[in-house]
């Protein structure tokens, strides 16, 4: 629903040539870790930001900025996504899963768990990023999806270090965890098969 039109949500804007008057505010209801969310929004807010300013979910880190470090690497139906590259009114209605809604700490989900097992993560910023890309990566995989690495397009993707390390790469880890990011899925993954 749109507040275009009326005088709600009009805020004043303060810019070099004076002061304009704006509407850029958006009713939005969003489905995150399970649970319906409404809120309001500046049409301009990304994802990332609705996600740590107003619904307070904090796990979702800000890296870049730039979507380059996936940092804030989250699912949205079922697919991972760079929040900090999508505007959160282009996801009305949509099922969002944070770090936040995979696990708690006394219930960790089985990736968060493994990366634990695993010491997959030294300072811990790209975690959350991470986590949730390696539980897309394996949806990815078992459903199919073709990475650059695929060397059969007919068949379904092997589980390879390759074609995890291939879709891991756009999560970047500053300190360098890699190898133990690999078992960690690895582990998942073989898990997942038993």
């Amino acid at each position: 629903m749109s507040n275009r039109g009326n005088d709600a949500g009009k805020e004043r804007l303060e810019s070099p040539g004076g002061t304009i008057s704006s509407n850029f505010t958006e009713r939005l209801t969003l489905k995150v870790n399970g649970e319906a969310r409404q809120l309001e929004v500046d049409t301009r807010t990304t994802l990332l930001d609705a996600l740590r300013e107003n619904l307070h979910l904090t796990g979702t880190k800000k890296g870049c900025d730039h979507g380059q470090c996936g940092a804030c690497t989250v699912i949205v139906d079922g697919r991972r996504i760079n929040s900090c590259l999508t505007l959160a009114v282009m996801h009305q209605d949509a099922e969002v899963t944070t770090i936040e809604g995979l696990g708690t700490p006394d219930n960790l989900h089985p990736m968060q768990a493994a990366f634990v097992k695993h010491d997959g993560y030294q300072c811990g910023y790209c975690t959350p990023g991470q986590i949730c890309s390696s539980v897309a990566v394996l949806q990815e995989i078992e459903a199919g999806i073709p990475s650059h690495v695929t060397l059969d397009l007919v068949s379904p993707p092997e589980m390879t270090a390759d074609e995890i390390r291939e879709r891991m790469s756009g999560n970047i880890c500053r300190c360098g965890a890699y190898s133990n990011i690999l078992a960690a899925i690895e582990d998942v993954a073989e898990g997942q098969k038993s």
